[in-house]
Formats: structure tokens, sequence, C-alpha cells
């Protein structure tokens, strides 16, 4: 039994797909961070108090953190929101991760200022244009003419 879909909807998975593995990525990056400024688990963030390299590895935990915050809500309007505009969703969530690794880049610098440098700053459009997408999907669904 295959699953139809909206023509196009194929690369709404596969961005759905690419953000995934992205997100797993930045994980063995905490992972390696944590190995390289000996911060243990469960710590979440070190103590400037205890570790010396303390901003460098809660920059790192930090982009992450920041990435998995936004992560329910980004799929949900991507997945939603490409069910009608299947096309630009993909873009949008290609556009998405591209910005989130020069953010996840520029905030691991150790330098939290940089996160928004070198096209990080590009996940806000992104991700608004993705709620736009799942809004105009809503008010197709109850006003078909009109969207």
């Amino acid at each position: 039994m295959a699953l139809e879909l909206v023509e196009g909807y194929r690369w709404v998975v596969a961005a759905v797909v690419v953000n995934v593995i992205l997100n797993q990525w930045m994980g063995i990056m905490v992972g390696k961070a944590r190995r390289r400024f000996n911060v243990p688990y469960p710590t979440m963030y070190a103590s400037e108090k205890e570790h010396k390299d303390a901003k460098a590895f809660n920059c790192v935990q930090r982009a992450h953190q920041n990435n998995l915050e936004f992560m329910p809500s980004f799929l949900v309007v991507l997945i939603l929101g490409g069910l009608q505009y299947p096309l630009v969703a993909a873009s949008l969530g290609t556009i998405y991760a591209l910005a989130r690794i020069q953010y996840f880049r520029g905030y691991s610098s150790g330098d939290a200022k940089k996160r928004f440098s070198g096209g990080g700053a590009v996940i806000f459009p992104a991700y608004f244009g993705l709620i736009i997408c799942t809004i105009c999907l809503t008010l197709h669904q109850f006003f078909p003419d009109l969207v």
C-alpha cells in the first residue's frame, strides 16, 4: 500500500531528514566538546568557577540547545506547511538547515555574538516563512476560496 501525498512532498520529507541528521551532528559535537573541555555528564552547563573553558563549552552546548528548543515547532510547520506548499516549505526547510549550520558554527566559536554571522540569522525568516505556509494551510481548511 503506497502513501499518496501532494506532488513534491518528497522534498519536504527530505528536508525533515536533513534537519534530523543535522540535530544528531550537533549532539555529537557537544559530546566532543564534553571530552575536549572535560565537562562530565550529567552537567548541562559548565560552571565558570570550576572550568577554565566553561564559556567555550557552554557556547557549543547552547547552540545545540537552541536547535532543540525550536525543533518541535519547526518540524510541525515544515510538515504541515508542506502539505499545501511542498516546494516552498522544502526550500525554507533547506535554508533553515543551512542557516542552523552557520548559527551552530558561529556560536561554537566561543563568541555568542557570532551566532548570527555568516547567515545564521536566516533561521528566523525561514522559520517564519514556514509559519506563514501553515497559517495559509489552516485558513484554506476553513475558507477554501480565500487562500
